[in-house]
């Protein structure tokens, strides 16, 4: 499989955070701020939306790296976006630039790597694990 993603391909996504979004209530500290796996799950929607409309039919990207920083708190009623760029597609692993910024800041940055499988294959290896 060839991957038709050009380099330089970007995606974003966005929420506001709200107390759904903060540490406390998924676990990961207790101040009432975005918490670090929200902002990555935000960094990883960025990623699918620069992607995912262009891998053949019946192929997604699943995530298996990530480096990423979280340099500044981000209060409840903020809006953040994440961004992902494409920087480099080897096979089937499509890598990523990636960052957070809030209304005021940069918030986290790093890189981000994405593996493309095709979905029948992977489900097929997924129940024979859920089996065993």
């Amino acid at each position: 499989m060839i991957l038709s993603i050009p380099i330089g391909t970007t995606g974003t996504a966005s929420l506001q955070v709200a107390d759904e979004h903060t540490a406390p209530r998924v676990g990961s500290g207790r101040i009432r701020v975005l918490a670090t796996p929200v902002m990555i799950n935000l960094i990883e929607a960025a990623a699918l939306a620069a992607v995912e409309h262009l891998l053949p039919a019946g192929h997604q990207s699943l995530g298996t790296r990530l480096d990423i920083t979280h340099t500044a708190a981000t209060p409840i009623g903020l809006g953040v976006t994440a961004r992902a760029e494409v920087t480099a597609v080897e096979g089937r692993v499509i890598h990523f630039k990636v960052e957070a910024h809030d209304a005021i800041e940069l918030i986290g940055a790093g890189t981000h790597e994405r593996v493309v499988v095709n979905v029948a294959r992977f489900d097929e290896r997924v129940r024979r694990k859920a089996g065993a």
